[in-house]
């Protein structure tokens, strides 16, 4: 009995511990990317599984230099960006993402409300509304330190990925096999899923929100400041933001394979490939996995919607605020930052909009990755020049075992890019 209790307090221990990298990291599974995932399991079935844990250590490395970024500074990286490099950097690097992120958030109210029609019928737009009022009045009457432990118990929706693996036939020998020695193929089809997937992985929004939430938990932390005042107190927030990054990405790198792998057996087994949102990959679920399991993979699209829609909003709002010199925060009421609330408030509300619009949201999310995948380049190569820089970090520059990790991953979505525009432009 005393074993248990400790071990249930040793576990809430660490589940206090974890804050911005676990929300990051299970944000980045929202319904836009369980549909890139999807289609990756249903159209080249365990083909693209090796890209999960490929991309694992890299999307530590660079999500943990933006943390630190924040929690060294005491600043985001709008915020860090204006102050060390040209005015038109930022303002074109923020304007993009904030393009990119509305036409997100918009995908991802169509992708929920889509999944509650499909499991209890109604009208797909009073859905979208709900959930989009839902969450703007979450994000600015709700106080940050009880709305932060909201998003943090939202990050179990995605459990139901997990849960839906094992509802199907899953041949695991030779899904180690692909997985482990992958057949990578070189035509045009398999590198823009590729493509896909890095975009949906390492994503712009994520770096600006887990650097702004780690400057948001220090200001709301009695006694904390930024560690190149405070020293000090850098051993054990660096301990944190590592251990909090690395269970947050592998708990999104994880749910992404459980997510292709389901998909995978399920319906590129029994021929259907082409699949081009979320909500389509549960419905075409249910014939060959059955109700519940179709019913658990709906309920994760909502949960994470749910998750993801605020990060969206508020990584739009921290980037502009920062850069125009704004009081920032979700700790703050609404009369204390009302431009930062202007900006979060219009991301979402223009999100709704394009819901009634004659935009296809889904072709949308199309362009919106390609934004994602160009500013991310130029984003990550400022961030691992800023990391690098004595005047900016301190004492707390990063090292060797990091910068090669950021960098890899930085060549990386660079490689990306240029694959996908190669594949994508047509030749004479």
């Amino acid at each position: 009995m005393v074993a248990k209790a400790k071990a249930r307090k040793g576990a809430w221990t660490m589940l206090r511990k974890l804050g911005p990298g676990l929300i990051t990291g299970a944000a980045d599974d929202d319904p836009s990317g369980i549909a890139t995932y999807s289609q990756a399991g249903a159209q080249f079935g365990n083909g693209l599984l090796w890209s999960v844990l490929f991309t694992y250590p890299l999307m530590v490395g660079i999500q943990v230099v933006s943390a630190r970024i924040g929690r060294v500074t005491g600043h985001g990286l709008a915020a860090n960006i204006r102050r060390h490099y040209p005015a038109w950097l930022v303002y074109t690097l923020v304007s993009l993402l904030v393009v990119a992120n509305t036409i997100n958030i918009a995908a991802d109210l169509g992708a929920m409300a889509a999944a509650v029609k499909l499991v209890a019928g109604g009208a797909v737009h009073v859905y979208v509304v709900v959930f989009a009022v839902g969450s703007l009045v979450l994000q600015v009457f709700v106080p940050f330190p009880r709305y932060s432990p909201i998003l943090k118990w939202l990050t179990m929706a995605l459990f139901a990925y997990v849960g839906t693996v094992f509802l199907v036939d899953v041949p695991w020998a030779q899904v180690a096999a692909d997985t482990v020695i992958p057949a990578i193929k070189l035509d045009a089809g398999y590198l823009v899923m590729l493509v896909a997937v890095f975009g949906t992985t390492i994503s712009p929004y994520l770096f600006f929100w887990q650097a702004s939430q780690e400057v948001e938990e220090q200001r709301a932390a009695r006694g904390q400041k930024p560690l190149i005042d405070a020293p000090r107190q850098a051993p054990r927030q660096l301990r944190r933001i590592d251990l909090d990054t690395y269970v947050g990405m592998g708990f999104s790198n994880l749910v992404a394979f459980f997510i292709m792998l389901t998909t995978a057996v399920t319906l590129h087994s029994h021929g259907i490939t082409d699949i081009q949102s979320s909500a389509q990959a549960a419905e075409a679920l249910r014939p060959i996995a059955g109700e519940f399991a179709f019913a658990l993979f709906a309920a994760g699209i909502v949960g994470t919607g749910l998750l993801a829609v605020p990060v969206l909003a508020g990584s739009a709002a921290y980037a502009v605020a920062e850069t125009l010199e704004w009081r920032i925060g979700l700790g703050l009421k609404l009369g204390e930052a009302r431009g930062f609330y202007a900006i979060l408030s219009a991301a979402t509300l223009f999100g709704l909009a394009i819901n009634f619009s004659t935009i296809d949201p889904i072709k949308a999310l199309i362009w919106s990755a390609v934004i994602n995948g160009v500013i991310s380049v130029p984003i990550m190569v400022v961030m691992m020049l800023m990391a690098a820089r004595a005047d900016i970090m301190g004492q707390f520059v990063v090292k060797r075992r990091l910068k090669w990790l950021g960098w890899l991953a930085t060549g990386t979505m660079a490689a990306a890019v240029l694959t996908m525009f190669a594949t994508t432009i047509p030749t004479s």
